[in-house]
């Protein structure tokens, strides 16, 4: 059987992306950012993120249709993410794919957006082993999920129960005077300075705290402990190690990211954790991962930097997976679902 061609659409925040994909082989990732219009605003504007897509759907489809050398006529099936994201944004590309689907007579497939950053890793190092460890992480979502089958359905091991990693990256960022997003500024100053300047808290990490959240995340106190240490410099007069504070924070947040996800690897047996989500491109997150990945015989995988953000070969890739397993397509009518469950991989 021909691997199946799949488009993908991904529209869950500020990125508009259409991927093409075979099988696991990435024919094309078109990509059209609004980030630098929700920059002065310090986030994402859902309104402003919805008309950017509006503008940018049509002429990305064309891009990446270009790019792969395929008419829509060639594609066996669309892909898009149904939810979770904004739900403004996400209604722009679900109605996208239905008109697209409905005007090529190409089956559906309505998409849960995380589970897609799991499948974009099969486009660098082929079908995912199941079970797996999956550690998401970005600016709305840190889950933990042990993945047995990818086309059915995920399970939930632990999740933020408050900042996500991505958001506390963006607020200590904003602290720090750098530019939004605050993952790669933050990336790019730790470089330069000393992770254990500063001990900064490690969430949830506590024996009392580990008994009901052993899974769990929290990065709201670490941004809170960031915030006043860099204010009692201030109120004193004196400078802020920039680069010292961005590396202490960085290492506090990845410390707790990988120490989590590999003690599920561990408690259940897994030899494998896969690693997605806009902080996987994080450069300290990466090689931390690897490193207790080593020491304790668990295979760490992570899709290249570009491929760990919202795009729309992520999509595509999910959907390819979908229509090798011979799942049912989506109704014309799927919804867009702003938070849709992590336990739904597609509706």
């Amino acid at each position: 059987m021909t691997e199946p061609l799949v488009l993908g659409i991904e529209t869950s925040c500020d990125e508009t992306g259409v991927g093409v994909v075979r099988g696991h082989t990435l024919l094309a990732d078109a990509l059209a950012s609004s980030v630098d219009e929700h920059a002065r605003f310090g986030g994402v504007v859902p309104e402003v993120a919805s008309r950017a897509h509006l503008e940018a759907i049509v002429p990305t489809m064309e891009r990446a249709l270009k790019e792969a050398g395929v008419t829509l006529g060639d594609i066996d099936a669309i892909a898009v993410t149904a939810g979770p994201g904004l739900a403004g944004a996400l209604l722009v590309g679900v109605a996208a794919a239905k008109g697209y689907a409905l005007a090529a007579e190409k089956p559906i497939y309505g998409v849960n957006h995380l589970a897609a950053h799991v499948a974009v890793d099969t486009l660098e190092h082929g079908p995912l082993p199941e079970p797996a460890i999956a550690l998401l992480v970005s600016g709305g979502h840190s889950s933990l999920l042990e993945v047995d089958d990818l086309a059915t359905g995920v399970t939930p091991l632990g999740a933020t129960i408050d900042d996500a990693a991505g958001e506390a990256f963006d607020k200590v960022a904003r602290l720090l005077g750098m530019p939004f997003p605050g993952g790669p500024p933050i990336d790019r100053a730790a470089r330069e300075g000393d992770p254990a300047a500063i001990p900064f808290p490690r969430g949830l990490t506590a024996p009392k705290d580990l008994a009901a959240h052993r899974f769990d995340f929290s990065f709201s106190g670490l941004k809170t402990a960031v915030a006043r240490w860099v204010e009692a410099r201030e109120r004193l007069g004196e400078p802020v190690p920039v680069a010292d504070v961005a590396a202490s924070f960085q290492e506090a947040v990845c410390d707790v990211l990988v120490s989590k996800a590999v003690d599920a690897c561990r408690e259940r047996g897994i030899g494998t954790l896969v690693i997605g989500g806009g902080v996987a491109a994080n450069s300290r997150l990466r090689a931390l991962a690897e490193e207790r990945g080593a020491r304790h015989g668990i295979a760490v995988r992570a899709p290249r930097p570009r491929l760990c953000t919202d795009n729309g070969a992520m999509v595509a890739a999910l959907g390819a997976h979908l229509v090798a397993r011979g799942v049912a397509p989506s109704r014309l009518d799927l919804p867009a679902d702003s938070a849709m469950p992590l336990t739904i991989v597609s509706v």
